[in-house]
Order: C-alpha cells, then structure tokens, then sequence
C-alpha cells in the first residue's frame, strides 16, 4: 500500500529546461523521516475504527432521516395542518373575519346606501333645486344691481374726490408753479451763478495757492530742523554704539556657550562611559543567555514539535483517506452480504413463486369474477332501462286516454314550401295510435 499522498498533475516533476531555473524543494530532515512510517502506521490504525464508526453512524443518520424522521416529520406537519391549523384558522375567520363581513356586507351597506339614497332625495336634490331655480337667478340679479350700484358710486367719487383735484391741478397749479419757477430763476439761479463765477471761484484759488504755499514751507522747515539732525544721530551716534553692544553681547555669550559645551561634553562623556559598561553588562548577564538559550534549546525542540506536529497532521490526512477506502470497501462487501442473504432470495421468491401465482390468480379467478360482475350489472341495468321505458309508455297510454294526443305546433318562421318540423315529447316518448272506443285492432273489424 501506497502510504505516500502522490503529488497533482501541477506539482510533478518539471521539464529538463525547468529544473534549471527552478528552486529545487528543500528536503526533510531525518527526524521527519525517522518517525514518518511509525506515526502513520500508529495513527492508521488508531483512525481506521473511527472512520468506520463515523461512516456507520452517517449511514444510520441518513437512513434514519429519509426513512422515518422525515416522513413523521410530514406526518406531524400534516396532522398539525389539518386538525390545527385549518380548524384554528375557521375558527379565527368565524370569530374575527365572518361577524365583520356579514356585518359589513348585510348591515353597513344597505344603511350606507340607504343613507345615500336618503341624502340623495331629502338633500341633493333640493339643494340642487334650489341652487339651480332660485339661488342663481337671485345671485344674478344681487350681481347686476351690485354692478350698477358699484359703477354709480365710482361716477360719484370721480365727481367729488378726483375730477376737481385734477381741474385744480391742471388749471390752477401747474400755470403756478411755471410762473414761481421762471421767478426763481431770474431772481436766485441767474444771479448766484454769476456770483459763483466772477467772486467766489478767483478768491477759493487764492485761499488754495496760499494753503499750498504755507504746506510747502512748513515742509521744508521740518525737514531742514527735525528729519535731517535725526538722520544724523542715528547713522553717527547710535549705529556705533549699538554694533559695540552688540560685539559684546556675542562675546559674552560665546564665552558662556564655550563653558556650558565644555561642561556638557565632559558630562556626555561621562554618561556614555556608564551607558557603554551598563549595556555590556546586560548584554553578557541577559542578552547572551537569552539568544542560546533560544539558539541552542527552543529553537531546536519547536521545531521538533513543528515537525512531529506536521507529520501527525499529514499522517491524520493519510490515515482518514485510507480509512475512507477501507470503510467503502467494507460497506460494499456488506451491502454485497445482505444483498446475497436477504435481496437475491426475496427478489427469487417473488419473480419464480409470487409473480406466476399472482398471475394465475388474476388470469383464472379475478378476471372472471370481474367479467360476470360487469355483465351481471349490464344485464341488471337493460332490465332497469326496459323496466323504466315500459312505465314511460304506460304513464303515456294513460295521458293520452285520458287528455287526448297533444296538439301539433307549427313554427312561425318555417319557409314555405317547406315541412314543418314535428314537436317531440320531452319526457314521454310518442307511440303509434292507441287504442279507442271506436276502434279496432283485428285485421276482420278494421276499416
């Protein structure tokens, strides 16, 4: 048996010109190799039983489902559908649904259309009526007297309120007001014109070439006393100064930074000195026993574990396969067994003995009895038929005795030259002449 899972179509071996360029797959170690054969040997044989336990188990589940939790299941469901659900469901329509119908189809609508019919005669109409004979002429003639009264008394306020407003301001104002502003003009506009262009204007640009001048020395005066001497001192006086203070700003504060870098370095020296022996220390005291320890011990046994842990799962997978073939191949040897056992001899019983008796019985017992019963029930129902006809003729005998044949209808619409169609009894069929009074059936009395 092959225990080794072959690998896919994909995964085969490559070509000549692929093996070149291809990395080659790394190889297992020899623990791998050493507790391969012995951990699947022991795992398929530990996985086998429960393969064949789970795989009896799903047989019997799924036999169980199909064969009798579905079918009571449907058999619930239908004795839940009809003597539950139906009867509950008629009872919450005969309680809730039906009272309201009936209600609503027997009560609310012949009220509603009675009430209609009754708003209908009792309002509608009337209003109707009334609105159409009498509220529209009456509104027409509120509307035409409303109209004439509207267009007097709009002619009346044009009279008093408007029409002499205009007149006076037509006739009264406007010849007014032409005749004061013609009198404005000569008397104000003419005259400040003239004294706005002969006096006013030459004396505002003396006012403006004596403000300009004044502006002028005002300006000359201020630069030549406070602009200049200000210039001076500045450029003389305090540039110097100012870059003195300054140099010696920079050199007092050189000689501080030189003195707190001195002081500073020294210290860094100092710190990193204590830094470098601290480092080494916990290097050699935590650092170096925590990489051997993980170099030399956990790093080994995890892979150990990897290892043993990855064979086992792939041993599982092999193992749960193999255990897969040998389950089928041991449930087709039992299906194969109870076929040989129970189906072939039920099957030979049934084809040999059953099948031919079976046929004899129906070919020389039921066939037969079926056929005598169906003639026996023929015969009977021609004996019924010619037992009910004769009543018919009887029962037509007797009205025919008693009333006299019916009287012959001919249709209105038959086309000359045409015969008329003969009316035919609905119920009673009609016989040949019946015997009378005055009649006779024997070949020496009749006519």
């Amino acid at each position: 048996m092959d225990l080794e899972k072959r690998p896919p179509l994909d995964e085969r071996a490559p070509e000549p010109e692929q093996r070149l360029t291809a990395p080659q797959p790394q190889a297992d170690g020899c623990l791998a190799v050493a507790i391969r054969i012995p951990v699947r040997i022991v795992v398929l044989v530990l996985v086998v039983p429960v393969r064949l336990v789970w795989d009896a188990l799903a047989v019997c589940g799924r036999f169980l489902y199909f064969r009798a939790l579905r079918p009571v299941g449907r058999a619930f469901a239908w004795v839940g559908r009809t003597l539950i659900m139906t009867p509950l469901m008629w009872l919450l329509k005969a309680v809730f649904v039906w009272p309201w119908v009936a209600l609503w189809r027997y009560v609310a609508v012949p009220v509603g259309k009675g009430l209609a019919w009754l708003g209908r005669v009792l309002i509608v109409i009337p209003a109707t009526w009334l609105y159409a004979s009498a509220l529209t002429p009456l509104g027409h003639g509120i509307a035409w007297l409303a109209q004439g009264t509207t267009f007097a008394a709009m002619w009346l306020l044009k009279a008093v309120f408007v029409w002499p407003w205009v007149g006076l301001w037509r006739y009264v104002a406007v010849p007014v007001g032409k005749g004061l502003a013609w009198l404005g003009r000569m008397l104000i506009v003419i005259p400040a014109g003239w004294l706005y262009a002969s006096a006013l204007t030459p004396l505002g640009h003396g006012i403006a070439w004596l403000c300009r001048a004044v502006g002028h020395g005002t300006v000359w005066l201020g630069r030549t006393l406070v602009v200049i001497p200000a210039v001076w001192l500045y450029a003389s006086v305090l540039t110097p100064v100012g870059h003195a203070i300054a140099w010696l700003a920079k050199g007092i504060g050189a000689g501080i930074s030189w003195t707190v870098r001195g002081i500073g370095s020294g210290a860094m020296w100092l710190l990193r000195g204590i830094g470098t022996v601290l480092a080494t220390l916990g290097r050699w005291i935590f650092v170096v026993p925590a990489v051997a320890l993980w170099r030399w011990v956990l790093a080994p046994v995890g892979r150990a574990i990897a290892v043993v842990a990855h064979e086992i799962g792939a041993a599982l997978g092999h193992a749960w396969r193999i255990a897969g073939y040998v389950s089928l191949a041991v449930g087709r040897f039992l299906g194969r067994l109870l076929r040989w056992l129970f189906v072939d001899p039920v099957r030979w019983v049934y084809r040999a003995v059953l099948t031919p008796v079976g046929h004899a019985v129906r070919d020389g017992i039921w066939r037969p009895a079926a056929r005598a019963v169906k003639d026996a029930g023929r015969a009977t129902r021609q004996a019924l038929a010619a037992a009910r006809q004769s009543v018919r003729d009887a029962r037509a005998d007797v009205r025919r005795m008693l009333f006299g044949a019916p009287k012959e209808r001919v249709p209105v619409a038959a086309a000359p030259r045409e015969p008329a169609p003969v009316p035919v009894a609905r119920r009673e069929p009609d016989t040949a002449g019946t015997r009378t009074l005055g009649s006779s059936t024997t070949a020496l009395t009749k006519d």
